[in-house]
C-alpha cells in the first residue's frame, strides 16, 4: 500500500545548501570558533555602558532642561493675548536709577557698585533686598538689569519646588545676567542647597544614580547675579544670607516722595492731576508706592465718571477716597473698626488678640499680620504683656476726648 504524505515535496537543491552550510561550519578551525564564542560572550558586556550613559545621563540632562509648566505656558499665552492697557500699566515702573524715586542711600550704593562692575566687565555681586511689601524691590531689580545692559529673569521661591526648576534657570543664564527670586525665604531646602555652589563658584552639582553607584557631575555656569527679595529676612537660613555681597533694607517712603511718585504715574497714565490731588493721595498711601498707585487708579476712575474727566484736584481726590473708605491717615474701615471696638468695648484696652478677633469677627492671624503693623507704625496701638492698648492718638483720631483716653489708660 502506498503511503501518501500530506507535506509538500521539498526542494532537493535547498537540502543540498543546508548540508553544505553544516559542512562549512564543521570545517571552521577550533580556534576561530573559540574566538567567535569569546566575541559573542564579550558583546553583552558593552550593554551596561550604554545603560549607564543613557538613562542616568538622560535623567541628569532632564534636570537641566527648563521645561515650561502648564502655568507658565498659560502665562505666556495670556501675555500674548493681553490688551494694550496692560503694557501701559507695566510702564509705570521706572526704567533707570535716575527715574527711581526714594531710597537715596540705596541708590547711591548701587550707582557705585554698577559703575565698578562695568569698569571690570564683570557681573554684579549678589544682592539681597528686604523690607515690607510694595516698596519697589522688583522694580529695582529690573532697573539694575537695565543699567548693566543684561537680561533679568524673574521668578518666585514657591515656583521652584523641584531641583530641575532652578537648575534649568541657572543653565540658561548668560554672562552677567540677573536672576531675581521673590519671597526667597520660602525656598525649599533642596533648592536652596543647589544655590550654594552656584552663588560662590558658579557651579551646578548634579547627582547621578543612587546608592553606592551615585556620582556627582559638575556643570560650569556663566557668572550671574542673584537678587533675592524677602519680607522676612529672619526666616532666611544663615548660609544663604551670608552668601549675598549686599544686604540692603527698604524703608517706608516720605510723603513728598510719594507725591512725586503719584505725579509721575499720573503723567504716564495720561491723567491730569493737580498738586493738591497728588498730596491727598500720597497722604493716604501708608508710605508705600504700590498703595499710592492703586489709589491713583481708583481716583482716576472716580474722576472720569463723577467729575466728567476733569483734573484731579484735592477735593475730588478726597471725595473719591472717602467713597472707598480711606481716611486721611490711610486707615480703612477694618482698621477703624478694630480701634473702635478696642476703645468702646474695652475702654481702650488692654485686650488680648483672640478677644479682639472674636469681637471684630476677624481672624487673629489676619489682625496680627495685616492690620496691626501699620497701626503700630503710626502709634495708634501698643502691644503690652496684658494685650493691645489704644493710644491717645487713636482716641483723638476717632473723635474721642483725650481726657477719656488718659482715664482709660490709667
Amino acid at each position: 500500500m502506498a503511503i501518501i504524505s500530506s507535506k509538500p515535496n521539498q526542494n532537493p537543491n535547498l537540502e543540498g545548501d543546508r548540508l553544505n552550510d553544516q559542512t562549512a561550519q564543521n570545517s571552521i578551525p577550533v580556534t576561530e570558533q573559540a574566538a567567535s564564542k569569546k566575541s559573542t560572550s564579550r558583546s553583552p558586556k558593552k550593554a551596561p555602558k550604554k545603560e549607564v550613559t543613557s538613562p542616568e545621563m538622560q535623567q541628569a540632562l532632564d534636570l537641566l532642561q527648563a521645561e515650561a509648566t502648564p502655568e507658565e505656558k498659560l502665562e505666556d499665552q495670556l501675555a500674548k493675548d493681553a490688551p494694550a492697557q496692560v503694557s501701559v500699566d507695566i510702564n509705570i515702573r521706572p526704567k533707570n536709577l535716575a527715574d527711581y524715586i526714594g531710597q537715596k542711600d540705596l541708590k547711591e550704593l548701587l550707582n557705585i557698585a554698577i559703575a565698578a562692575a562695568k569698569s571690570r566687565s564683570s557681573a554684579l555681586d549678589h544682592l539681597l533686598l528686604y523690607g515690607p511689601p510694595g516698596l519697589g524691590k522688583t522694580s529695582l531689580a529690573l532697573i539694575i538689569a537695565q543699567e548693566m545692559g543684561v537680561q533679568c529673569k524673574i521668578t518666585s521661591a514657591p515656583a521652584l519646588e523641584r531641583p530641575r526648576d532652578v537648575a534649568g534657570l541657572l543653565v540658561s543664564l548668560q554672562q552677567g545676567d540677573i536672576l531675581f527670586i521673590d519671597e526667597i525665604h520660602r525656598l525649599p531646602s533642596v533648592t536652596e542647597e543647589i544655590l550654594y555652589p552656584a552663588m560662590e563658584d558658579y557651579r551646578l552639582d548634579i547627582t547621578i544614580g543612587k546608592g553606592q553607584g551615585a556620582r556627582i557631575r559638575s556643570v560650569q555656569l556663566n557668572k550671574f547675579t542673584l537678587i533675592g527679595a524677602t519680607t522676612r529676612i529672619g526666616s532666611l537660613s544663615s548660609p544663604l544670607r551670608d552668601r549675598f555681597g549686599f544686604v540692603q533694607h527698604f524703608r517706608f517712603y516720605e510723603q513728598d516722595e510719594l507725591t512725586q511718585i503719584v505725579s509721575r504715574s499720573a503723567k504716564i497714565l495720561e491723567t491730569p492731576i493737580h498738586d493738591d490731588g497728588a498730596i491727598a493721595i500720597a497722604a493716604r498711601s501708608r508710605g508705600t508706592p504700590r498703595i499710592a498707585n492703586r489709589l491713583l487708579k481708583r481716583v482716576r476712575d472716580y474722576a472720569e465718571v463723577k467729575a466728567k474727566g476733569e483734573q484731579i484736584t484735592g477735593a475730588i481726590a478726597e471725595s473719591a477716597l472717602e467713597l472707598f473708605n480711606v481716611d486721611p491717615k490711610g486707615l480703612d474701615w477694618i482698621d477703624r473698626k478694630l480701634l473702635t471696638v478696642l476703645i468702646e468695648n474695652f475702654n481702650g484696652g488692654p485686650a488680648g488678640l483672640d478677644t479682639l478677633a472674636a469681637a471684630t469677627g476677624e481672624d487673629a492671624h489676619t489682625i496680627e499680620e495685616v492690620y496691626e503693623p501699620y497701626l503700630l507704625q503710626i502709634g495708634y496701638i501698643n502691644r503690652t504683656p496684658r494685650g493691645r492698648v489704644a493710644t491717645a492718638a487713636a482716641w483723638k483720631h476717632l473723635g474721642y476726648s483725650v481726657q477719656t483716653a488718659i482715664a482709660g489708660l490709667l
